[in-house]
């Protein structure tokens, strides 16, 4: 507890600064839960606790706390406390899959299931592809996860030519794609935003309405050739994407 006592002393307001103490505080936690002090999912110290240590009031504590519950960094679980939310950044600037950039952060990546089964290709997938008519594609539908926390819906349609039986892809596509030697090198990807349906939001365990990114992904092969097109609707509290921007 003294351990515990002496790491929160750093996040004390000054009293003497014009910037109210509750945004002294949320800033102080902000710069720290980036920083990596708590892991994602972790809790994070009782109001009272940071009350007592820090010798602020409780309405400051819980205006500081209720501020990051608002950025999506932090996420109240009623009767049991205040958590560390999971967090994805992911750079535009690199193709990876979604399992490569959890495990690059630390998080245990993982799928559920939906659908994995082939069919004719849709008007949509026929033109994303540049496939003929009538051509067979693979698809794939599950919940991405990080730490058993649901991230996002994704849809992927491969044509059946370079994925003939979906059900052997058991983890990361990208995983299965590179050891056949068909993993796409470069992709166009477009993000927009979006409302949850009643589906969405059953699947994702969000309320109807609620913004998530809707990502789009058309991956290519080094010859050129589309080979992957992946619909992923991401929880917009739980992922961000990150642009550099050089002049």
């Amino acid at each position: 507890m003294l351990g515990l006592q002496a790491q929160l002393s750093q996040f004390k307001p000054d009293g003497d600064s014009v910037t109210p103490l509750y945004l002294q505080l949320a800033n102080k936690l902000a710069a720290s839960i980036h920083a990596g002090l708590w892991r994602p999912n972790e809790a994070l110290p009782s109001e009272r606790m940071l009350s007592d240590t820090l010798d602020i009031s409780r309405v400051t504590a819980r205006k500081a706390i209720d501020m990051l519950c608002e950025r999506g960094m932090l996420t109240r679980k009623r009767g049991s406390g205040t958590y560390i939310t999971p967090k994805l950044e992911q750079p535009l600037s690199r193709l990876s899959s979604f399992s490569e950039e959890l495990n690059l952060r630390g998080f245990i990546a993982g799928s559920q299931w939906l659908q994995r089964e082939t069919g004719i290709a849709t008007p949509e997938e026929l033109m994303a592809l540049g496939l003929s008519p009538n051509t067979v594609v693979a698809r794939l539908k599950r919940l991405r996860t990080a730490d058993d926390v649901v991230m996002a819906i994704e849809t992927s349609a491969i044509p059946a030519q370079y994925l003939p039986n979906p059900g052997t892809v058991t983890d990361s596509l990208y995983g299965y794609l590179e050891n056949c030697g068909t993993v796409p090198v470069r992709a166009l990807q477009h993000i927009r935003a979006i409302n949850a349906s009643a589906e969405q939001a059953r699947l994702a365990g969000i309320k109807q309405g609620v913004a998530m990114l809707h990502i789009t992904r058309v991956g290519y092969l080094e010859n050129g050739i589309a080979i992957e097109l992946t619909h992923s609707y991401c929880r917009s509290d739980f992922y961000e994407f990150v642009a550099e921007s050089r002049r």
